[in-house]
């Protein structure tokens, strides 16, 4: 997880906070999840809805490897990518 994503994900009420931790676990499982949508422009990058926050995250098949790239509100999700 990159440094930015675990800045957001601390600063997080507990709620939202576990709901996100664990679709962050569940990615190792099945990294395309349902819901889940690849990024136009972006070779390997993806995003999933965790209520009214977004995931981004990117994903190197070839070497089984899911890198949470940012947490973000949904307004505020594709900004800094």
């Amino acid at each position: 997880m990159q440094r930015r994503a675990e800045k957001s994900l601390r600063r997080l009420d507990k709620t939202t906070g576990r709901r996100i931790r664990e679709a962050i676990n569940q990615l190792a499982v099945n990294p395309k999840p349902t819901g889940s949508k690849k990024l136009s422009g972006y070779d390997n990058l993806y995003r999933l809805h965790v209520g009214d926050w977004r995931i981004s995250y990117a994903l190197e098949e070839d070497k089984l490897i899911v890198l949470v790239v940012e947490i973000a509100p949904r307004g505020q999700a594709y900004r800094r990518l």
